[in-house]
């Protein structure tokens, strides 16, 4: 079972981004010091530069988002990673939390992928702090389906992911994408996969897993 045709109401998606960004909020709010300066699953980046970048949809105009672009040469990832930097160093951590819980309810959305590509935008990013951090939070069943129903070629594509001659399998909800040597992990874990994410050790079982986990960070 892979992709569907099926899409959710638009409501039912912003009632899950907004519960999404309220519980994040709560996540980042209770970490220490360290922790916001440990690396998360998104190379290069610490949790303050991720929650930055989570945020700059709220802070950021569509004119100063377009100067942010020509600044970085017309590079989407060099615009975005100068401006996580910049910001992370600019708010603070509390300041960070309150932006995601303070815009719950904002209609942002990326420039591609709609409003189903928000949801993955927050879930995705959080869970790129969470298990790196190694804190077990399971983002509910719903918000995992309704981004598992959108995962196709074009994600793959878009996200960098590798997975020719493999079959995601998850083994805690009914799902699988792709054919070939099958790779099974908890739902969540395979759809940071299908966004090119790497994993810590032990997230995996299956034949290929090693593929999938992430280099140590020195």
């Amino acid at each position: 079972m892979g992709n569907t045709t099926y899409r959710r109401p638009a409501a039912e998606i912003r009632a899950a981004i907004a519960a999404e960004r309220r519980e994040l909020a709560a996540v980042l709010d209770g970490l220490s010091a360290e922790e916001w300066d440990a690396p998360t699953l998104c190379g290069g980046w610490r949790v303050r530069e991720v929650a930055a970048h989570m945020t700059m949809g709220f802070r950021y105009s569509l004119s100063k988002m377009a100067w942010q672009l020509i600044r970085a040469r017309g590079s989407l990832h060099r615009m975005t990673d100068r401006c996580a930097r910049t910001d992370a160093a600019t708010h603070s951590t509390r300041g960070l939390a309150a932006l995601l819980s303070d815009n719950a309810d904002h209609p942002w959305k990326p420039p591609v992928g709609g409003i189903e590509a928000a949801l993955g935008h927050d879930v995705i990013h959080g869970l790129d702090i969470t298990v790196a951090l190694g804190l077990g939070r399971r983002v509910p069943e719903d918000r995992v389906r309704i981004l598992l129903e959108s995962v196709d070629a074009r994600t793959l594509k878009f996200f960098g992911a590798d997975l020719g001659g493999i079959e995601l399998r998850a083994n805690d909800l009914e799902w699988s994408f792709g054919t070939g040597t099958p790779l099974s992990g908890a739902a969540q874990d395979l759809l940071l996969l299908a966004y090119g994410r790497r994993l810590p050790p032990g997230h995996l079982r299956g034949d290929p897993r090693d593929r999938f986990v992430a280099a140590p960070v020195a």
